[in-house]
């Protein structure tokens, strides 16, 4: 049995610019319309991280940050797939980089959350909330400090007091908190290091010194009583 032929979203996941082209030509309507997931070409061309096919549709006029049924635009679909020629398409097209999901996750959140430092450095260039939450009021921070992604925590810590650093989700944890829960010892360190409070209770009344085995605490107790003594 033959496979099914490919539908323009699947041409346009894959790049076929030439193939989008052809079929755009004969039916111009295909360029706004949307799948099943209220994706439009777009949208699938920028998660297969293809510029050249972006830079294509959007000269027709489609709109930059058209949302899927899960309010994902091309931007996030592009952050959080690692595609960094296209984030810096959209970017420089004008793309809303604070954009967030129907979950309230942001590009910046997601780049953050899959270790994509260089797209983490773009969406701030381009004025990224450092302290957009979802609706878990998880920040970039509490991602990348729980996931171990540590050059993502330094880049967010290089901004300052920009930075929240002690900004509390729903359930009160802060980036310590989680560093300290999944043993993200040197994340968690460097946030200590960095200022962050190691006396903070979360809703179960826990600090993060508790959450974490008992040598990691003993550390993070040390560099942060050398911060006060300096």
């Amino acid at each position: 049995m033959a496979p099914p032929e490919p539908t323009v979203y699947d041409l346009a996941y894959r790049g076929k610019t030439a193939a989008v082209k052809i079929l755009i030509n004969e039916n111009p309507k295909l360029k706004t319309d949307m799948d099943s997931n209220n994706r439009m070409l777009i949208h699938w061309a920028a998660l297969g991280g293809h510029d050249e096919l972006v830079s294509y549709l959007l000269s027709l006029g489609l709109p930059t940050d058209p949302k899927d049924d899960m309010d994902m635009t091309p931007l996030i679909l592009a952050a959080s797939g690692g595609r960094e020629k296209v984030v810096n398409l959209l970017l420089n097209q004008g793309a809303d980089v604070n954009a967030k999901t129907n979950d309230g996750h942001s590009s910046l959140q997601y780049a953050a959350s899959k270790n994509w430092k260089t797209i983490c450095a773009e969406l701030l260039e381009k004025n990224a909330d450092i302290n957009i939450t979802d609706k878990r009021g998880s920040t970039p921070l509490h991602r990348s400090a729980s996931k171990g992604n540590l050059a993502i925590v330094k880049l967010l810590l290089e901004y300052g007091k920009q930075l929240k650093i002690d900004h509390r989700d729903v359930y009160g944890n802060t980036a310590l908190h989680l560093a300290c829960e999944e043993d993200r010892q040197e994340e968690a360190k460097l946030l200590v290091a960095n200022g962050a409070s190691i006396a903070l209770t979360n809703k179960e009344g826990k600090t993060p010194l508790e959450l974490g085995n008992m040598i990691l605490a003993k550390q993070l107790k040390e560099i942060h009583d050398k911060n006060v003594s300096v």
